[in-house]
């Protein structure tokens, strides 16, 4: 199932997930308009995760 994964969406995901916790770590600790802030990097990196892969699927058509 992993085997599937390349490098890129390893990593797309890993900061896709460090911001979410970065974000409410920030929440938290009461700065909740940072937090806010970077929570709504996580679907723009896993949105552009997604480009990257239609990008490279279309590419090997």
């Amino acid at each position: 199932m992993y085997k599937k994964f390349t490098l890129t969406d390893k990593l797309l995901f890993i900061s896709a997930m460090l911001s979410l916790v970065y974000s409410e770590v920030l929440f938290f600790n009461g700065n909740s308009d940072q937090a806010i802030f970077i929570g709504l990097w996580v679907p723009s990196i896993l949105a552009f995760g997604i480009y990257l892969k239609l990008i490279n699927n279309k590419k090997n058509d």
